[in-house]
């Protein structure tokens, strides 16, 4: 095969989508840390159906224009680290192939590395081992041996692609311990693979298909918001709970959760068996959360809207200019208690998310496009969400929007704090990065499988505690983890203590948490509702 045309092109897209859909349970598998959040899987998923759905729909036969309207999906549809690199690989890929209507052999090869490029230039800090390293090492010996070899082969080329990045992958432990340490591969480098398999086989004429109905849904652009119409997906699912699942499940609290992403939602637990109807426009995340209260009996899922690509347009000509103000603040929540919080502290806007739900780009744009600030401030509590961000300031270049790089609750929380309306902009950022500097965080919540991080052992559904980025302690009693952890994160220079249960520990919980912290300490403990999922407790220290 010596040339790539738009209608093959679209079928790579299609491909890669549908391999990397069936197999983002296993790459979310990867996950290093043994909690109930690895999401790299759903997130690259999610990211790259952003992009594709919308690519394969471009009628001409072009690989420049469909690669252009690929990397706008993927752009604003990137949801977590791993979705943004993704989307800026497929940026770079875009750039060189964008004036082509096919493209060969040389120019595919070239188009990979300029991908790479692109990607490492996103990050501020590039890390080896991870998918940067997979997609700069297959790409650069993929143009090595494209061209000392005179290869004109299309399916040559992407052939030594997958190769030399699944061999890369295989290296990724030697670059990062903590991979070797825990046995895996890097995750969103795995998601990377699967892509490039999608597009090898449908080059060799096996489209790949979705494994079954779940699978190739439309991503979300926005999020449901209530009212009379419903758009997206009808996903109802009956789930069996496994023992962990029915110790820590909740109908309320996973109404609550599902509300983050739809509505007309019914749940009715009977023993082990659960009933979920919900209207969304992410039903793989609707998924992803009874995925992790257990296995599914029966599933379905059915479009209720065919002009879902017209939903982004109406929403904007409906939308009411917000008052123009000095300063706006935009923030990530995982819970309404804390949602409440963010809000009390003059926060304008919280997008839903945070571990399991990263916000995607789009997400970020909705927000700025409802405030209207000389000065917009966001703050995305979470180092999965930072990129996306970033990203977003990218597609709104025209308005001032400062990202304080907040990667807990507690940071968030403390610089909004700090947050001066009077003050000018540099003023007001540097007392809050202060503020973000000088508060420890930590989270308790509970492992999904035996490992061993750092030489702590840790054993399914203990509870671990966090501080920072360090599993500190693992213990089967709650309580007894988090004491352990506060035993930790407590000095002599404490002064106060937040304390946020979530929606597995109760306020009785939470009150004896506060007694240990004023017996053991000096300081002083505030107790507040969070209503998050996967942490028991988030805790700040300052």
């Amino acid at each position: 095969m010596e040339r790539i045309s738009g209608k093959l092109f679209k079928d790579m897209l299609a491909s890669g989508m549908n391999n990397l859909t069936n197999h983002s349970a296993e790459v979310d598998s990867l996950n290093v840390f043994p909690v109930p959040d690895g999401d790299t899987g759903t997130n690259m998923s999610l990211t790259f159906s952003s992009g594709v759905n919308d690519a394969i729909k471009v009628e001409e036969d072009h690989v420049g224009k469909v690669a252009k309207v690929l990397s706008r999906g993927l752009l604003m549809g990137a949801r977590g680290n791993s979705g943004v690199i993704t989307s800026q690989i497929f940026r770079g890929f875009f750039q060189s192939v964008e004036q082509l209507e096919d493209m060969d052999a040389l120019q595919l090869a070239q188009a990979l590395v300029n991908g790479s490029r692109v990607a490492y230039r996103a990050v501020m800090r590039p890390v080896e081992g991870t998918i940067l390293t997979v997609v700069r090492e297959a790409a650069d010996y993929t143009y090595a041996y494209t061209v000392t070899e005179e290869i004109t082969d299309c399916i040559k080329v992407m052939e030594k692609m997958v190769l030399e990045a699944n061999e890369s992958l295989l290296r990724t432990p030697e670059l990062l311990p903590v991979l070797a340490e825990v046995g895996v591969v890097d995750s969103g480098g795995k998601g990377l693979c699967i892509i490039l398999e999608g597009f090898l086989s449908a080059m060799k004429g096996e489209v790949i298909a979705p494994s079954n109905d779940a699978s190739s849904y439309d991503s979300a652009q926005t999020k449901i918001e209530g009212g009379e119409e419903e758009f997206g997906f009808c996903t109802e699912f009956i789930l069996h709970l496994t023992p962990t699942g029915i110790k820590h499940f909740s109908e309320e609290d996973f109404k609550n959760e599902l509300a983050t992403i739809g509505n007309s939602i019914v749940c009715v637990q009977d023993d082990d068996l659960v009933k979920v109807h919900v209207h969304t426009l992410e039903p793989q995340t609707a998924i992803k959360m009874g995925k992790r209260r257990g296995r599914f009996i029966k599933l379905k899922i059915e479009n209720m809207q065919e002009q879902h690509d017209n939903i982004l347009e109406k929403e904007e000509e409906e939308e009411v200019v917000a008052e123009h103000k000095k300063y706006a603040i935009i923030t990530v929540a995982p819970g309404k208690g804390i949602d409440a919080m963010f809000k009390e502290l003059r926060a304008d806007i919280v997008v839903g998310g945070g571990q399991t739900m990263n916000p995607s780009t789009e997400d970020f744009v909705s927000a700025i496009g409802k405030v209207n600030a000389d000065h917009i401030i966001i703050l995305p509590n979470n180092s999965n969400i930072v990129l996306a961000a970033n990203q977003a300031c990218q597609v709104c270049e025209d308005k001032d929007i400062h990202v304080l790089p907040t990667k807990t609750i507690p940071q968030g929380l403390s610089a909004c704090i700090m947050f001066n309306p009077e003050v000018d902009i540099e003023d007001n950022l540097a007392e809050m990065q202060e503020a973000i500097d000088h508060v420890k965080s930590g989270e308790v919540t509970y492992a999904i499988k035996d490992t061993t991080y750092e030489g702590l052992e840790i054993k399914k559904d203990e509870y671990m505690g966090i501080f920072g980025k360090a599993i500190v302690v693992s213990d089967p009693d709650m309580m007894a983890s988090t004491k352990a952890l506060l035993d930790k994160m407590l000095d002599e220079d404490s002064e106060l203590v937040t304390l946020i249960y979530g929606d597995t520990a109760t306020l009785e919980q939470a009150e004896e948490i506060a007694e240990y912290i004023e017996d053991t300490s000096d300081a002083e403990v505030e107790i507040h509702e969070g209503n998050q999922p996967v942490y028991s407790f988030i805790i700040g220290v300052e």
